[in-house]
């Protein structure tokens, strides 16, 4: 049987660029006449767009794998993205995997599927090329917000150039490169449409521009998009310490239309730990940027990705990291525990952390985020702040990235101002109306 009925699935897992590359993914397999549902079990083709950044990630994948095969046995599986890159003969050899595409020849998956006539037998099999050999953005229109139906994510960036001695993710994503900045502002515009919040993303986003012969800088493309299209906020996804610039916080500050939420990756608080990770910048430069970030937007969310446990991690360097933690105006954190990926330099360390070690050193941070966290949120009670309504009934989410319970029903999708009455479990109440 081919591809005759052609409903397909796609599951995304891992970050806001896979996310984006799904969504990117929907909108071509949709203009080649396939039909998009909603559930797993009644498509023919079910995508499965993976993460490889740790081993949990990965277990994830082929969990996900077996059980689409045991509930839907007909079903064609095809696996892509950064575990497809990475490992593809390994996911190759699972039941009821039919293609394994490497993020190399992602762009092509439409093309792979329509080769197959209907009514022939499929011809999968393993298209994972060089990542490295791709040297130009390959963009995809994104039409819809995919899952999170409200907040679409636009990647305009993909790949990283730095080696940090933990990640896999430049193995498997290529080199830096950026969307063009015409190609940006037009997909923005043609979002703006539609959706009252974008969020930009790419692997290293802070590197958009930085390609050999371009002159403009990420801050650049942002002046253009508010200046050229009608997008009521932006978001910036993820952002590297060193490239939260001046500029880029001052235009920040500056735009209301900016979402005040900087997120930069820590991943230690220690000196030593950041050198052996080959992190590019000291703790001193990291506390610089996020101090002017709060002083620049007293009531920005702020928040950044650290990681326990890496080989080498003694006592004293997690409590140099948890001080260092302490002492920021941080209003969230993602905590990681450290998990060997093969072929990086830290995965061949004789010192590794045992793993009770590493959960307990988790354990401490993210008690420590839910308190900072905590009195963040009750900081803003009294305050009246922007939010735009989810497609959750009941909630949005404000500029400075917190989740509100709506006082009242509000249609999703649409740009409101809350006052918030108090907090609740993990986010804020709207205050109820004055009467």
């Amino acid at each position: 049987m081919g591809m005759t009925v052609g409903k397909f699935f796609v599951q995304n897992f891992g970050c806001r660029a896979t996310q984006a590359d799904g969504a990117a993914l929907e909108t071509s397999l949709t203009a080649r006449g396939l039909s998009q549902t909603g559930e797993r079990a009644a498509a023919d083709l079910v995508v499965l767009n993976t993460c490889t950044v740790t081993v949990a990630a990965d277990d994830d994948v082929r969990q996900t794998i077996r059980r689409v095969h045991r509930e839907n046995p007909t079903a064609r599986i095809l696996v892509t993205g950064c575990y497809a890159q990475r490992a593809p003969e390994e996911l190759a050899a699972m039941p009821g995997v039919e293609w394994v595409v490497g993020n190399s020849h992602k762009h092509a998956i439409p093309e792979l599927i329509a080769l197959t006539p209907a009514g022939a037998p499929y011809h999968g099999g393993v298209h994972v090329g060089d990542i490295f050999a791709q040297q130009t953005f390959l963009s995809a229109p994104v039409e819809d917000a995919g899952g999170d139906r409200t907040r679409p994510n636009l990647k305009i960036q993909d790949g990283c150039n730095n080696r940090c001695s933990f990640c896999i993710i430049p193995f498997v994503r290529g080199r830096s490169r950026g969307m063009a900045a015409d190609e940006a502002v037009a997909q923005i515009g043609r979002l703006a449409l539609r959706y009252r919040e974008v969020v930009l993303t790419g692997i290293n986003l802070g590197r958009w521009g930085r390609e050999p012969g371009s002159t403009m800088r990420l801050a650049g493309l942002l002046r253009r998009v508010l200046d050229e299209t009608s997008i009521e906020r932006l978001r910036l996804s993820s952002v590297e310490p060193m490239d939260f610039s001046d500029e880029l916080l001052e235009l920040m500050a500056a735009n209301s239309r900016i979402a005040p939420h900087v997120h930069a990756p820590l991943q230690s608080g220690s000196d030593r730990i950041l050198r052996l990770m080959h992190r590019k910048y000291r703790p001193r430069h990291y506390a610089d940027r996020v101090l002017k970030a709060r002083t620049l937007m007293p009531d920005a969310a702020i928040g950044a990705d650290v990681m326990v446990g890496f080989p080498g991690e003694t006592d004293a360097d997690f409590e140099e990291s948890r001080q260092f933690i302490e002492q920021l105006p941080f209003t969230y954190l993602h905590v990681f525990t450290y998990s060997a990926r093969p072929g990086t330099p830290a995965a061949a360390s004789p010192l590794m952390v045992p793993m009770p070690v590493r959960k307990e050193r988790n354990r401490v941070l993210r008690e420590l985020a839910a308190r900072k966290n905590l009195e963040f949120r009750e900081r803003m009670v009294g305050r009246t702040l922007s939010a735009v309504t989810l497609h959750e009934p009941g909630a949005a989410l404000t500029g400075n990235y917190l989740k509100v319970e709506l006082a009242t029903l509000r249609e999703a999708n649409a740009m409101v101002d809350l006052r918030i009455g108090g907090v609740t479990r993990d986010g804020v109440r709207e205050a109820e109306p004055l009467v």
